[in-house]
């Protein structure tokens, strides 16, 4: 698989873009298959969040058993410093993120070798302790059950392999040259996760350790081989550490790969743009909130999450090593002084193009495989609601680009070359809404008289009083009055809005019915945006209740107090 995803940095960067299985499959396998891998991505980097901060909230109270009633709050709490670390534009590489990985890695080995050491009884080392398990109650399974077993194992061993796709996604965050150190970045990768694994799951069963909802695989292995000194601590606080950086690598490529979504109209786009500090904070928040959401509803149960996370891993590894085969297929066929230019890429010829062509189909037939025996296997223990969810998430896709292509439709302007003036008719007459009269109220009236000669300042009075108080204040000022005509609404109600809105659709209808007419709305902007609920917002409502009307335009007067 890694081997694979070598020829996917390659395919994806030939053209010097980045973008992984959305930009292969998208390229050499048409749209939907490329949104296929695209849902399933995005549930992935999801899914990463959640499981990596659920793991290294389970590293830590592993160690540190009277946390575990508090883990959801250390997860979500971990969410939100990666959110903040990404917001304000955290680099990809450094120190920061070398010596937890560097740690980790050194802790792990010594841990393995030791154990291996101990577990050979070598140097007249105490061998390793292992538990005992009652099989007296075990049934023999045969048959189609002994299968059903190596299936089921199979599927759960296949989890190592997520997220090695992260390095073919983020592949411009690498030094020149890019495609190069990314292809050497996975093949060191894929090394060093054998190791880790193959060590790792081997020592487990040697001790016959048995999986614990408070004590992982990993805390109990380290314990019993060097105790609860320094190194166990120092395993489960960079095996921590390590994990909050697997989550960081959802924060890195979410944001990209809804980029590249919302370029092509598949996502909003606003996730098209960068904030100050160059991120894309669209991507980042929408991520984080999703990530919490699951974290929550799996009590951070990296388990429980683990049947879900790998699917969507595994659909879009056989699309992306499927686009391969006809990458490479095209990359075969041309001369070797000539180049082929396709939607998203340019492509040369390339020696050994048949030797990466079949390591891609042997790719993707292995991980068509996989993916269906993880179907198959896992479907019940959670796997239906990624089979429910990528579709529907694809399904999402097409809905925003419907909405995008319906705007452009309508914005388009080849109909009205020559019919310039046709655009609007715009109806001799302003509305204005008040309550009382006030410096507010006689501003937005000034402005309204050089609007139209027919304006009409109206408003709602529930008795004969509030009527006549509001003549009187009125008449006061002539010289902005006499033009304009005062109507009062009488209410017996409280609510001012629906008579408003009665008042204005009656005018839009019966008197200006195809043409634009003008609404004037004063409004009250107070210095504290505390002080702003002390008011009755009449304005906002009205505001809100007139925009999705047709023909009406709203013109807000603020008047700051």
């Amino acid at each position: 698989t890694s081997a694979c995803w070598c020829n996917i940095i390659t395919g994806t960067t030939i053209g010097g873009r980045s973008g992984g299985s959305y930009i292969v499959a998208k390229d050499n396998l048409g749209t939907l298959p490329s949104l296929l891998a695209a849902g399933a991505l995005l549930t992935d980097y999801i899914l990463t969040v959640a499981v990596s901060v659920s793991a290294g909230t389970r590293a830590i109270t592993s160690a540190i058993p009277k946390f575990h009633d508090y883990r959801i709050f250390i997860a979500i709490i971990a969410i939100a410093f990666l959110t903040w670390l990404n917001l304000r534009g955290i680099r990809e590489s450094g120190t920061i993120f070398a010596l937890p990985t560097y740690a980790f890695i050194l802790g792990i080995i010594i841990v393995i070798v030791w154990g291996f050491v101990r577990s050979m009884g070598w140097f007249g080392i105490s061998t390793l302790p292992t538990n005992t398990i009652d099989i007296s109650t075990l049934k023999t399974v045969t048959d189609v059950g002994f299968l059903w077993l190596i299936l089921r194992a199979f599927a759960a061993g296949c989890t190592a392999l997520t997220g090695i796709e992260a390095i073919s996604d983020g592949v411009q965050a690498f030094k020149p040259p890019e495609t190069k150190n990314a292809a050497k970045t996975m093949v060191i990768m894929a090394i060093i996760a054998m190791v880790l694994f193959i060590g790792i799951s081997y020592l487990s069963t040697h001790m016959n350790l048995i999986p614990s909802e408070t004590d992982s695989i990993l805390s109990q292995m380290t314990r019993n081989i060097v105790g609860n000194g320094f190194l166990y601590y120092w395993v489960q606080i960079f095996t921590m550490l390590i994990l909050i950086l697997a989550a960081n690598t959802g924060f890195q490529d979410f944001p990209r790969l809804s980029y590249f979504l919302a370029r092509d109209n598949f996502l909003p786009r606003w996730m098209l743009n960068r904030g100050d500090r160059l991120v894309y904070n669209g991507g980042i928040v929408t991520l984080a909130i999703l990530s919490t959401i699951i974290v929550v509803i799996f009590q951070a149960n990296e388990i429980s999450m683990l049947p879900l996370y790998a699917i969507g891993v595994m659909l879009s590894f056989t699309l992306s090593q499927a686009g391969m085969v006809i990458l490479l297929t095209k990359i075969g066929e041309i001369k070797p002084d000539k180049s082929l230019k396709t939607s998203e890429t340019t492509l040369k010829y390339e020696k050994g193009w048949r030797w990466k062509r079949l390591s891609s189909f042997i790719g993707a037939f292995a991980t068509l495989i996989v993916f269906i025996i993880l179907v198959i296997t896992k479907f019940v223990e959670g796997a239906w609601i990624i089979v429910i969810t990528i579709p529907l998430i694809v399904s999402m896709f097409y809905s925003i680009r419907s909405h995008y292509h319906d705007v452009s439709e309508a914005l388009r302007t080849k109909d009205l070359i020559g019919k310039e003036n046709q655009l609007v008719t715009i109806a001799d007459i302003v509305i204005l809404p008040i309550g009382d009269i006030h410096k507010g109220t006689l501003r937005a009236l000034q402005y309204a008289n050089r609007l139209s000669t027919d304006v009409r300042a109206v408003s709602v009075t529930t008795n004969e009083e509030m009527k006549n108080r509001l003549i009187t204040r009125w008449n006061r000022f002539p010289k902005l009055t006499e033009k304009a005509e005062l109507i009062c609404l009488d209410y017996d109600y409280r609510d001012v809005i629906q008579p408003l809105l009665s008042y204005i659709q009656n005018i839009k209808e019966n008197e200006f019915p195809e043409e634009v007419i003008t609404v004037v709305i004063p409004e009250f902007i107070t210095q504290s945006s505390l002080t702003k609920f002390l008011h009755n917002r009449t304005a906002d409502i009205l505001r809100r209740e007139i925009i999705n009307q047709k023909n009406i335009v709203i013109i807000e007067i603020p008047f700051h107090i």
